[in-house]
C-alpha cells in the first residue's frame, strides 16, 4: 500500500482536523456508490479507508511516523537482538526482543564436519522439515518440546456496503501468497474468519489455519449502532413546512420517504429493515431530520419570516426556564 499521507494528499505536518477533512471528501468523491461504472472505485475506497484509519488515528499515526508500523498497520521487522540467531533459550523460547531462538543436534554429537551444514540448517527452520541430510549426517530440529504455531493471522479492510451485502475480496498474506476470499453477508468490525490449512506449512504437523480479523470503515453518511444503522437527512425549509417526499440512500438502494407537514429538525423516522442484515431479522435504519437553510442572504425570505415572526411568535426554549 501506498503512503497514507500520500493517499490522502496531506503532508506529514497536516492536523488531525485536516486530516480528517482530507478523508471526507476523498472516501465522499470515491465511494463505490457514486462510482457505479468505475470498477477500480472500491478499490480506492479501501485504500482511502485505510489510509485513514493508519493517519486517522493519533497512536498509530505515532507508530507510522516512528517507524513501528508499516502503511497497512503490520509490525516492522527489528532484526533479532545481537545480529544473529542466538541470544535467547537455546530451548525454543522466547529470546531477548521476544524473538524464538532454536538449537540445532546432530545425530552423531557435532555440527562439524557436515558438508553444507548451514544450509541446510535454513532450510530446516524455512520450510524443508522437520529433518535435513547433508552427505552421511543428519541433522534434528530441536524445538525443546515447543509446538509449532502455523497459523497466519491477517487484517482486512471491507467497507460497510460490503460488510452488509457480502464480497469476494483479494487477501495477500505474509508469505506472499494471494487469495480470493468471501466476505460473508451480515459479517461484523473485529470478526475473526477462519480458512483452515489455508496457514503455513511444515513437515510432520498438520497445515495451520488463516485467521481474518475484519475492521469495517467508517462511512461517510452512515453510522452503525448495532444492527441499526442512521444517518442525519438533510431537508430544505419548506419541505419541513410543506411536508413532501424524499430520497434517503440505504445500503440496498435509494427509497422515498414522506416527509409530513410541520416536520421539526431533529425528528427520526424508522425504515424498518433497513439496517444491517442478521441472522433472525435485520436492524433498521433511523433518519433524523436536519432543516438546511440555502447559503447567503435571501431579502425575500428575511421579510416573510419577519412577518410570520410578529404574527406568530412562539418560544420553543420556553421549558429550559
Amino acid at each position: 500500500m501506498r503512503d497514507p499521507y500520500e493517499v490522502l494528499g496531506v503532508p506529514r505536518s497536516a492536523s488531525a482536523a485536516a486530516i480528517k477533512s482530507a478523508y471526507r471528501k476523498l472516501a465522499k468523491k470515491h465511494h463505490p456508490d457514486s462510482n457505479k461504472n468505475d470498477p477500480k472505485a472500491a478499490e480506492r475506497f479501501a485504500e482511502i479507508n485505510s489510509a485513514n484509519e493508519i493517519v486517522g488515528d493519533e497512536e498509530k499515526r505515532k507508530q507510522f511516523d516512528r517507524g513501528e508500523i508499516d502503511a497497512e498497520g503490520k509490525p516492522r521487522f527489528q532484526g533479532f537482538p545481537g545480529g544473529g540467531f542466538g541470544g535467547g533459550d537455546p530451548r525454543g523460547h522466547a529470546g531477548p526482543g521476544g524473538f524464538e531462538t532454536y538449537t540445532f543436534r546432530s545425530g552423531g554429537g557435532g555440527m562439524e564436519g557436515g558438508a553444507g551444514g548451514f544450509e541446510d540448517i535454513l532450510n530446516n527452520m524455512f520450510g524443508a522439515g522437520a529433518r535435513a541430510r547433508s552427505g552421511a549426517r543428519q541433522f534434528e530440529f530441536d524445538t525443546g518440546g515447543v509446538g509449532l504455531d502455523l497459523d497466519l493471522s491477517v487484517a482486512m479492510t471491507v467497507s460497510l456496503e460490503e460488510a452488509a451485502n457480502g464480497a469476494e475480496k483479494r487477501v495477500r498474506l505474509p508469505t506472499g501468497k494471494e487469495l480470493n476470499v468471501k466476505i460473508p453477508a451480515g459479517v461484523s468490525s473485529g470478526q475473526q474468519i477462519r480458512l483452515k490449512g489455508q496457514g503455513e506449512t511444515a513437515a510432520g504437523h498438520r497445515p495451520g489455519d488463516l485467521l481474518i480479523t475484519v475492521t469495517i470503515a467508517p462511512h461517510p453518511f452512515f453510522k452503525v449502532d448495532g444492527n441499526d444503522l442512521r444517518i442525519e437527512l438533510p431537508i430544505t425549509l419548506y419541505e419541513a413546512v410543506l411536508g413532501g417526499k424524499v430520497r434517503v440512500p440505504t445500503l440496498s438502494g435509494a427509497v422515498e420517504l414522506s416527509i409530513p407537514k410541520n416536520t421539526s429538525s431533529g425528528r427520526t423516522f424508522r425504515l424498518k429493515g433497513k439496517g444491517l442484515p442478521k441472522s433472525g431479522g435485520g436492524g433498521d435504519l433511523y433518519a433524523t431530520t436536519r432543516i438546511i437553510l440555502r447559503d447567503g442572504n435571501d431579502a425575500e425570505l428575511e421579510a416573510l419570516m419577519q412577518k410570520w415572526r410578529d404574527q406568530h411568535p412562539y418560544n420553543p426554549r420556553s421549558d429550559l426556564g
